[in-house]
């Protein structure tokens, strides 16, 4: 073992944590800005930015790449579950709403859960019946460009039917830690000349004037770093982790279901606590939703496709195992049924019980 490798690759995984705080703070702040300002539901300004698995994307290309195409499959499965089991558990534990509350999803969140739900099944049964070749590679990224489409669209219809309010304009970014307070109006009536000394006193204090509140460019720019630096994050974090694991001499499949998605997906587990604690319930979902989506359809169409078409097939012992697939099906359900039944906290600590549980099986019994 190469221990200065090791602990390179230990030193910049870290780093990558820190770029991905940044990254996640400022993301969300920013979204739920642009989202109020244009009138649209956060859920799809979050679908299209963070729910866009880039890092996901170059971590499978570069595993085709060195022809490790089992390598891919198994991190497209394992993030889909780290996702749900791993991510959205934790904002449903640091949720700072109700327990139970149906309205913290909006509708755009449960479309998405349920085309998520049927996503699944449809990759699900793919896998099983050895089905997994180019003609369905393509059938899956057609999908995932129609499902970018509607996003685009469902934008589109968002900001035309906007109608024009001076208030969103003018209104203070002070809800997501952005802006100066200013002194409330309402004082003023008290503070006249025939008040006593002390409110004469207050008079005299030099007044702080409002600070005029950052344009719509700037929060979308703003969004746009803090999504640069989450697929930045991401980028490091799954390659130091693959580094890390090649040192430690572990299998390619076990690497790609456990220790690889679980880095890749911290990106998602940041946002899904910070959404949470802040109470935005449907970034946090379409987080989760959106980048299962991205893994599912365009990812895995490009392992089918490129595996089907060189000598790197995915069959036999490279292929994922039932156990696996079962967890990924099972996980979008629940998914879908927490989403549609607004649960909170409690359902957190099961899907996080079942996580924990999933990561022993895999390293004792289904991956020994």
């Amino acid at each position: 073992m190469n221990w200065d490798t090791l602990w390179f690759n230990i030193a910049t995984f870290i780093c990558g944590v820190f770029i991905l705080d940044y990254g996640a703070d400022k993301f969300i702040d920013h979204t739920v800005i642009v989202g109020r300002r244009l009138g649209i539901s956060q859920t799809l300004i979050a679908l299209l930015t963070i729910g866009a698995e880039y890092e996901e994307l170059a971590v499978v290309i570069a595993a085709i790449l060195q022809h490790r195409s089992p390598l891919a499959l198994g991190n497209i499965i394992g993030s889909s579950i780290s996702n749900i089991l791993g991510a959205f558990s934790l904002g449903l534990l640091f949720h700072s709403g109700p327990v139970i509350e149906v309205s913290r999803f909006d509708a755009a969140a449960k479309i998405y859960t349920a085309l998520l739900f049927a996503i699944t099944t449809g990759v699900v049964g793919v896998i099983y019946f050895h089905l997994l070749t180019w003609v369905t590679g393509v059938v899956l990224i057609v999908v995932f460009g129609v499902y970018i489409v509607s996003i685009a669209y469902a934008i589109y219809r968002g900001i035309s039917v906007l109608a024009p309010d001076s208030n969103d304009e003018s209104e203070s970014d002070s809800d997501s830690g952005i802006g100066d307070a200013t002194i409330p109006s309402e004082i003023s009536p008290l503070l006249s000349p025939t008040s006593n000394s002390a409110a004469h006193e207050i008079v005299q204090e030099p007044t702080t004037r409002p600070k005029r509140p950052r344009s719509l460019t700037y929060h979308i720019t703003h969004l746009l770093i803090g999504l640069i630096s989450l697929s930045l994050s991401g980028y490091i974090l799954s390659h130091s982790a693959s580094s890390i694991a090649d040192s430690l001499n572990l299998s390619g499949t076990l690497v790609g279901i456990t220790i690889l998605s679980f880095a890749t997906t911290l990106p998602e587990k940041l946002i899904a606590v910070l959404s949470g604690t802040r109470g935005h319930g449907s970034i946090m979902v379409a987080s989760t939703a959106g980048s299962n989506i991205f893994l599912l359809t365009l990812c895995l169409g490009v392992v089918a496709i490129t595996a089907d078409m060189s000598s790197n097939k995915i069959d036999g012992g490279n292929r994922v195992a039932m156990f696996e697939l079962g967890v990924a099906w099972v996980s979008s359900a629940v998914l879908l049924l927490i989403v549609g039944l607004g649960l909170g906290r409690v359902a957190g600590v099961g899907l996080l019980a079942a996580y924990v549980g999933f990561l022993v099986l895999e390293f004792t019994i289904y991956r020994r």
